[in-house]
C-alpha cells in the first residue's frame, strides 16, 4: 500500500466534494417535465392533474392529494413543477398525483 502524503489526499477530498455538489445542484436543477406516458409514469398512474386520476382504478386517491404535499416532492412550495424522488431528472406538476403519493410531514 502507497503513502498518501496530506496535500494528496486533501485534493483529492476537494476534487470528490466538488463533484459531488455539481452533480447535486444538477440534479436539483432538473430537467424536462414528465410525461404521463412515461413507462414508470404509467406504472404509479402519474398524472399531471390530480382531479384527472381515474376513481375506480384508484379509490385511496383523495383530490386534496398533491405532488406538492406529498413526502416525496422536492420542489420549492411556489414553483409550478419540481423534483420528484421516484423520477430521477424529471420535473413533476405540484398539481400532479401518483400511486406513490405519502402525505408530506
Amino acid at each position: 500500500m502507497s503513502k498518501t502524503d496530506r496535500r494528496t489526499f486533501m485534493l483529492h477530498v476537494i476534487a470528490t466534494t466538488s463533484a459531488l455538489a455539481a452533480s447535486s445542484a444538477m440534479a436539483q436543477a432538473g430537467g424536462a417535465n414528465l410525461e404521463e406516458t412515461d413507462a414508470q409514469a404509467v406504472a404509479l398512474g402519474y398524472k399531471r392533474d390530480t382531479t384527472k386520476v381515474d376513481a375506480a382504478k384508484y379509490p385511496k386517491h383523495a383530490a386534496m392529494q398533491t405532488c406538492g404535499n406529498c413526502q416525496l416532492y422536492q420542489g420549492k412550495p411556489k414553483e409550478p413543477s419540481g423534483a420528484c424522488a421516484l423520477f430521477p431528472g424529471k420535473q413533476v406538476a405540484m398539481g400532479g398525483w401518483c400511486s406513490a403519493w405519502v402525505k408530506k410531514a
